[in-house]
């Protein structure tokens, strides 16, 4: 028994010591299934099917234990310990129960809501995101991460800091939709969600408050938004973006990050806001800054499954810095194996035809590098119904097409002006081979990343010269 428990603790804010307790118990003669078939809804309904069943009797030949994942997963919502307890008194598995809460104590409260939907405003009382034992987690822990306390009180908590809604909300104007132009404090729309301009003790921050939508649940959008937060805690690199913290207390999940000052690659390619069109060397520095971003994410074995240029932001000097991790995978056996998904996510137009049958390379990440390629060449958006063909991987079909009058020259930004014939080849070559169909074709980051370093240098001795 751990005497920090209290019927009203959430499962989510259980140590990981507790869980594999809980599981040395559970986990033989797969007692878990006693567990999960008494899970409910709010309204009744079973929570798992068996699918989920077996999905998590899948766990056990990866070396993983099905309680802790059960138990993380069903932590996504406001499930309580008195629940869980509840649950396993009912089995008669008063061992693992008592490992909890002396079992006389074990009813919760009459006034605690059976497992109100996240996102709620709860009375249970606030206290600090709990720092996890020393115990190192699981090989999976960034593939599902604890799903975050859901009322924080401000303060610091794994070098991120912890803010109050409310506080998020006077230094937005109160989340002002207005656009920037219009005296607002509206950026615009980011990764499953809108984006606002703060001041942060006299800093400017980007707050982005996460919205649910028509296919994803609150329950989902929250998955992402700790998962957003797990990676930027562990990966830091100069091509990634700064978050500077999160708020968890209130109607909306917002994160926080550095404002970025010449907002997304995207936009800039478009020259919105009157912004003056990026030249031949500026576009391929924000090149070279996303591939060695991608190879340090690469290299640390996580998969971003949303490389696109409006995930590229650009800071006061241009340094690009990948944005939005919410989809970010990590590999559970740290290896670069592909890994596969029932739900398909991501952005059609930067889609590799894996990603499309719900596989999770990163190869995916290379293809969707190389749209971002032609959209620095080209300066047009990465899909246009009013263009044909309307997506742009697929113009390099109709440029490699005698019969198609689409030209090489005709394809180039005629806003970028100093461009060489020779390095805008390399960079064009160099994005057909990242559209490859089939993923062993395409270059790893790694050769994207050289080849790229090479156009640089050869910019800067044309310079010299």
């Amino acid at each position: 028994m751990n005497n920090s428990v209290t019927p009203a603790t959430y499962i989510r804010n259980l140590s990981y010591s507790l869980l594999r307790k809980l599981s040395d118990f559970l986990d033989p003669q797969d007692r878990w299934k006693d567990v999960i078939v008494s899970i409910r809804k709010p309204s009744g309904e079973l929570r798992y099917s068996q699918h989920h069943v077996r999905r998590f009797e899948g766990l056990v030949a990866q070396g993983k234990s099905p309680t802790v994942e059960l138990l993380s997963d069903w932590g996504t919502s406001n499930s309580t310990v008195g629940e869980l307890v509840e649950i396993l008194k009912s089995h008669k598995l008063l061992a693992a129960a008592s490992v909890l809460l002396p079992v006389e104590e074990a009813v919760p409260p009459e006034t605690q809501p059976a497992s109100a939907s996240v996102g709620t405003n709860s009375t249970l009382p606030t206290r600090l995101l709990e720092e996890r034992e020393t115990q190192p987690p699981p090989a999976s822990s960034l593939l599902q991460p604890q799903i975050l306390l859901a009322n924080s009180e401000p303060g610091h908590t794994d070098g991120f800091s912890s803010f109050l809604y409310i506080e998020l909300m006077e230094i937005t104007g109160n989340f002002d939709d207005r656009p920037i132009s219009d005296g607002g404090n509206r950026l615009g729309e980011g990764g499953f969600g809108t984006v606002y301009k703060g001041l942060l003790n006299d800093k400017p921050v980007a707050v982005k408050k996460l919205n649910p939508m028509d296919d994803i649940s609150l329950d989902e959008l929250r998955v992402q938004f700790n998962q957003e937060i797990q990676t930027l805690k562990v990966l830091k690199h100069e091509n990634l973006v700064d978050m500077v913290g999160f708020s968890c207390d209130g109607q909306h999940p917002c994160l926080v990050y550095a404002l970025m000052a010449n907002g997304s690659l995207l936009d800039r390619l478009a020259c919105l806001e009157g912004s003056p069109p990026l030249s031949w060397l500026q576009r391929c520095l924000i090149a070279e800054g996303t591939a060695s971003g991608l190879e340090y994410l690469h290299s640390n074995h996580h998969v971003h499954r949303d490389v696109k240029s409006a995930n590229i932001l650009l800071d006061e000097k241009l340094v690009a810095k990948i944005s939005d991790f919410g989809l970010t995978r990590a590999s559970a056996k740290r290896t670069s194996t592909t890994m596969m998904t029932e739900r398909i996510v991501g952005t059609r137009a930067y889609m590799a035809p894996e990603a499309l049958r719900g596989e999770i390379t990163p190869r995916s990440d290379v293809f969707s590098f190389g749209v971002v390629l032609l959209e620095i060449l080209s300066g047009l958006p990465p899909a246009d119904e009013n263009r044909e063909p309307q997506f742009l991987m697929e113009v390099m079909y109709d440029i490699d097409d005698e019969d198609e009058e689409l030209t090489f020259e005709d394809f180039l930004d005629k806003k970028m002006g100093d461009w060489e014939l020779s390095q805008v080849q390399s960079v064009y070559s160099l994005g057909c081979n990242c559209l490859h169909d089939r993923k062993n074709r395409r270059p790893v980051i790694k050769q994207v990343l050289l080849e790229l370093k090479g156009v640089v240098k050869s910019i800067a001795l044309d310079f010299k010269a």
